[in-house]
């Protein structure tokens, strides 16, 4: 049998099991969401409630493979819709855009689901949010799931924007130097941004490090100001 995620409501509740050819019943015991949820998406919400109806995603998604043992099969999920997302505009268009009917983005996201070849706790709840209207959430629910997987991993990810491309022994020793400071494995997650002319800017969880010349130069700014 099928597992699919129920969602009902504003709230996530505990992972409810439920053969595939069920999922309407699922759907249907709202009226009031189903209410909701007629018409088109608002992608405008603010990006705490985006961030928290994927939190909730999340989580179940993430404790359901971890009691399936098949964290590291998501973890390879994870990993190529991140790089779809990056390199694909027609998907970002397709999870954001309120042009496209319900029925439109479900049998896409489903199609796109087989041809990545992804696992059915992915699958099936990429076609829920797809139901839902929620797949404007996607790009969060990726890094909701990269940071938990690492955690469990007992790694933390770094966001490095960089002026230029880092070499990978540029990108090992930053590793080294951030692992004596947080005490964990490091994974680099690498950008580059030009506007920053020089130097990086690190994110690590809530803490971020900016060396960049732009950044200088903002300081150097504002001081001359304040002078004159």
């Amino acid at each position: 049998m099928r597992h699919w995620l129920c969602y009902i409501g504003p709230e996530f509740h505990a992972p409810t099991f439920v053969g595939a050819q069920s999922l309407s019943t699922c759907s249907t015991l709202s009226e009031r969401e189903r209410s909701q949820n007629i018409g088109r998406v608002d992608v405008s919400e603010p990006a705490s409630i985006s961030s928290g109806i994927a939190a909730r995603y999340a989580s179940a998604v993430f404790d359901l493979a971890k009691d399936g043992k098949a964290l590291a099969k998501l973890e390879t999920n994870v990993d190529d819709l991140a790089a779809a997302l990056e390199t694909s505009p027609e998907l970002r268009d397709l999870i954001s855009s309120p042009v496209y009917a319900r029925d439109v983005q479900a049998a896409a996201i489903g199609a796109i689901a087989k041809k990545m070849k992804l696992q059915p706790i992915m699958a099936n709840t990429l076609a829920l949010m797809a139901s839902k209207r929620r797949l404007f959430v996607l790009p969060q629910l990726v890094s909701q799931l990269r940071a938990r997987i690492a955690e469990d991993k007992g790694e933390v990810t770094a966001e490095v924007t960089s002026a230029t491309a880092m070499t990978k022994a540029q990108s090992d020793k930053l590793a080294k130097t951030l692992k004596a400071n947080v005490g964990k494995d490091v994974i680099i997650k690498a950008s580059v941004d030009e506007s920053l002319i020089g130097g990086l800017v690190v994110k690590v969880g809530s803490k971020m490090i900016d060396t960049s010349i732009r950044s200088k130069l903002n300081s150097l700014q504002n001081a001359m100001k304040e002078v004159g």
